[in-house]
């Protein structure tokens, strides 16, 4: 354990961004992954209106800094592209 105050601080700060930045992740794939099953299912309506949902949670965990930019535009670009293939 630290003895310092600021490293103690420091600790408890990590701790509570990591479990804050979990939930994000966490929210965040099962979102992707429920999208991902409406598209094996072929249900394009249902896919597509699911689309915009999954875009704007994988935007807010960008933006919270849980996930890096690139990796929301890459997730939000090949989900778009796999609804479009859908027909």
């Amino acid at each position: 354990m630290a003895n310092i105050k600021s490293a103690v601080k420091r600790i408890r700060q990590d701790r509570k961004r990591r479990l804050r930045n979990r939930a994000l992740r966490s929210r965040m794939r099962t979102q992707v992954k429920a999208l991902r099953s409406l598209i094996d299912s072929g249900d394009a309506t249902a896919a597509a209106s699911a689309l915009k949902d999954t875009i704007q949670v994988v935007d807010a965990t960008a933006q919270k800094g849980a996930v890096h930019r690139n990796a929301a535009a890459r997730t939000k670009s090949r989900l778009h592209r796999a609804v479009q293939r859908m027909g």
